[in-house]
């Protein structure tokens, strides 16, 4: 009787979609979409920092319309380093509100976790302009804000990044 109830659950969970194996869900996450552009590297001094991504449903960036950017990193860093890293990369784009950057940040390190060499962090810019967090195996958190939504791909699409050669390759300008 023990083994039919783990053979029915074990069918619930690949029925749900709940069982999916990291491979699938970040299939899931590009299905139906092409990439844009190239892959890019982020290198800081001699350092390579992580692979990036861009991926959408027509193969061109879109600002307002759903993406996926996709992080792969290449050595291990902290979740909370990020978190403040990423902030400090919207503050060089423009953003200059301290009491919403401190309401972002706590959500950050909330959300993004610890990571390691070959893991992925795949950011998600839905239909309604929120920001959606997995890695390869579940969803890790939401930002709803539509301006967070916009500083925060900013850090590598806009016009004033901080890495513009990295924009042209993910654009597909370079």
């Amino acid at each position: 009787m023990k083994q039919f109830k783990n053979s029915v659950l074990a069918l619930f969970l690949v029925v749900s979609g709940l069982a999916n194996s990291s491979e699938n869900i970040a299939l899931d996450l590009t299905k139906d979409m092409t990439q844009v552009g190239q892959t890019a590297r982020m290198t800081y001094l001699f350092w390579d920092v992580y692979d990036i991504r861009l991926y959408s449903p027509s193969g061109r960036y879109e600002p307002f319309e759903p993406f996926v950017l996709q992080l792969t990193y290449l050595r291990d860093l902290d979740g909370q380093e990020i978190a403040k890293r990423s902030l400090e990369e919207m503050q060089k784009q423009g953003f200059n509100d301290a009491a919403l950057g401190e309401v972002w940040l706590e959500k950050m390190k909330a959300i993004f976790p610890d990571v390691s060499e070959n893991y992925s962090l795949y950011g998600v810019r839905d239909v309604k302009g929120a920001t959606r967090f997995y890695d390869s195996e579940k969803f890790l958190g939401e930002i709803t804000d539509q301006s967070f939504t916009k500083w925060f791909f900013d850090i590598w699409l806009s016009e004033k990044t901080t890495e513009p050669k990295m924009r042209l390759k993910l654009l597909g300008e370079k």
